[in-house]
């Protein structure tokens, strides 16, 4: 069902600086330090540091500050959102310089909230220790928990920590690609003393390269696959999960009824896997792809879908409990000028949604591509 928003508005178009100064592509949501908005882009900054990525924060008016540009020797590439704690912040990049600017298999890296003092923490070697790390970080203990999307012990992902205050790194499970799942996109969820994530390919019974796990693991190393998807109950998480007491919420970027995505749930033991909505049951205009996790705001969860909705470029919806679905707005509907291709998903700071498109949004004042349309994406605010 389609709900048509005016309270929808973009608040920053990244290419606003010619050739991307300003960032460019962001993956990754944001997150909320006392009113201030803070995230990354994948590529962009000023073309004689290579474009490998910036960290900015923005404010809920819209004024947009770079605070560091990744020049490739240090670190490049920020595929996800940073995280805050106590005046630092946190995060990973799936490149560094090891083998040249902007190649090299990832970092995590610090910096002050203010964009000084950036370090690496810790640079992952291709081997063991992981590769390219694609998720957002967690705290736990004075530890950064998170995963990387391949290398380990199968070359299959692993999920590791990191000292806060050395750097320090250890994996704590090296996916295998058989029944304990392959190819971790997605970053943990501490509940209750242990880590629950998702992999996108694997699953219990059946090859690597199939349809995905809910897996818990935890402090300590130990593993558990909760449940291995099988195509009709989704397909291929891509995205972390909520937790609302016993009951963990995700996203699924295939599978369900019509093979385009689905909402589902699962208790943290495992049990009563439910597909709360799949995706393509109202045409692909309810959205398709729904590749970012979801955020809870009083009884409802909301969303973005990369693809689908009524221009085809994506959507933000909302799901109740029950599995009622409403379409809050369609990106590309206006063009390409509200953004297009959300990857990430949504934060909730006072009863508006704040969230990023990966392209789409108009260059002010000028565009350095042809015509009046820049594709180096947007950040965009919605009223609920």
């Amino acid at each position: 069902m389609h709900h048509p928003s005016s309270r929808y508005d973009v608040l920053f178009n990244f290419g606003s600086n010619a050739h991307g100064y300003d960032g460019a592509d962001p993956l990754a949501g944001l997150i909320d330090v006392s009113g201030t908005l803070y995230g990354t882009t994948a590529f962009g900054g000023p073309i004689n540091q290579g474009g490998y990525g910036t960290v900015f924060s923005i404010t809920t008016a819209g004024k947009e500050t770079v605070l560091y540009t990744f020049n490739g020797d240090d670190a490049a590439f920020p595929a996800a959102a940073v995280v805050y704690i106590n005046g630092t912040l946190y995060g990973t990049t799936a490149g560094d310089g090891v083998y040249g600017p902007g190649y090299g298999d990832g970092t995590v890296y610090a910096m002050h909230i203010d964009g000084t003092n950036f370090r690496v923490l810790h640079k992952f070697t291709g081997g063991a220790d992981g590769m390219y790390p694609m998720a957002a970080l967690i705290a736990v203990k004075g530890r950064l928990y998170g995963t990387t999307y391949q290398g380990g012990a199968y070359n299959e992902g692993t999920v590791f920590s990191v000292r806060m205050t050395d750097g320090e790194e250890r994996v704590l499970h090296s996916f295998s690609g058989g029944s304990d799942g392959a190819y971790p996109l997605a970053g943990l969820t501490d509940a209750k003393g242990s880590l629950y994530g998702t992999t996108q390919q694997g699953g219990e019974g059946r090859s690597a390269g199939d349809s995905g796990t809910v897996f818990r693991v935890s402090e300590n190393g130990t593993e558990t696959v909760l449940y291995s998807f099988s195509g009709p109950d989704g397909a291929f998480p891509r995205a972390g999960l909520i937790v609302d007491r016993d009951t963990l919420f995700g996203t699924t970027g295939g599978g369900g009824a019509a093979s385009l995505g689905t909402v589902f749930s699962i208790s943290t033991a495992g049990k009563n896997e439910r597909v709360l909505y799949s995706f393509g049951s109202d045409s692909s205009d309810d959205g398709t792809a729904p590749v970012a996790g979801l955020t809870a705001v009083k009884m409802l969860f909301y969303g973005t879908t990369y693809s689908g909705g009524a221009a085809g470029y994506g959507t933000i919806f909302s799901v109740s409990k029950g599995g009622r679905e409403h379409v809050l707005h369609s990106f590309g509907a206006d063009y390409t000028n509200d953004g297009i291709y959300p990857e990430a998903g949504l934060i909730n700071v006072q009863q508006t949604l704040y969230g990023t498109t990966y392209e789409g949004g108009i260059s002010e004042p000028s565009c350095p591509r042809s015509g009046d349309v820049c594709d180096y994406g947007t950040v965009f605010a919605l009223e609920l």
